[in-house]
């Protein structure tokens, strides 16, 4: 009897070989056969423990990894890549040794002067959940700039900027007391590549400092810089769900 079967791609993100996009390039490009014959569709059931599954010409292997789902509090200056052409300190440079040989993987990114929270895992399926755009996680980060927005500012931020590649959807904007060394939180839901600063940048100001402090219900806390924790069972579920 056929055990259940699952998606190719999740199969293939489940056994490490790399990231949902990796593995949707790699089937576009025909890098993967299914009992020989090369697999046409990311959602293609398979059978693990039946179905013959190759991955550039090698045999993709039953056991799946553990599940990861590790959270960092990034510090600044460091990259958010698995590698790095230049030698640069990426964030994989800093994780303890236990999770070093690990094949994580970034959710997002946060450019190399921003910190805060990081998600990393080997969990492809909740990857995609949480970066493509139509799931529309919400993601805050703190802000601090020299002065202070007028009203107009902050209505432009909750209305949307237009920006060179299209215009942002609608913010959420607070002032924070500036004891914090932060004074505005924002609330953002999408991820285009320093977005933030440039949202900023756009209105006349430069962003000396920013943070993120939450992604869905997840929350950094009080963990410190360059410090790791796994994420409960609880936030696993609340990420899934949210």
């Amino acid at each position: 009897m056929r055990t259940m079967t699952i998606p190719l791609i999740k199969l293939l993100t489940e056994t490490g070989l790399g990231s949902r996009r990796k593995m949707a390039d790699a089937i576009r490009e025909g890098k993967v056969k299914v009992n020989g014959v090369v697999a046409e569709s990311f959602t293609q059931p398979v059978d693990p423990h039946a179905d013959a599954v190759m991955f550039e010409g090698k045999k993709v292997q039953e056991n799946r990894e553990q599940s990861v789902y590790l959270m960092l509090h990034k510090p600044k200056g460091l990259l958010t890549t698995t590698g790095d052409e230049r030698g640069r300190e990426t964030v994989f440079d800093i994780l303890p040794e236990q999770y070093k040989s690990m094949r994580l993987y970034p959710v997002g990114r946060l450019d190399k002067d921003t910190t805060g929270l990081l998600l990393l895992t080997n969990d492809g399926e909740l990857t995609h959940k949480l970066t493509h755009p139509s799931f529309e996680k919400e993601k805050e980060y703190l802000v601090r700039i020299e002065g202070k927005l007028t009203p107009g500012e902050k209505q432009q931020l909750t209305r949307g900027i237009n920006l060179e590649d299209g215009v942002t959807s609608p913010a959420a904007i607070r002032e924070i007391r500036a004891t914090s060394g932060f004074n505005y939180s924002l609330v953002i839901h999408e991820g285009k590549k320093r977005q933030i600063r440039r949202m900023f940048a756009h209105l006349g100001y430069t962003v000396l400092e920013l943070k993120r402090v939450r992604l869905g219900k997840l929350i950094l806390g009080n963990l410190q810089e360059g410090e790791t924790r796994p994420l409960t069972p609880l936030e696993v579920r609340n990420l899934r769900l949210g």
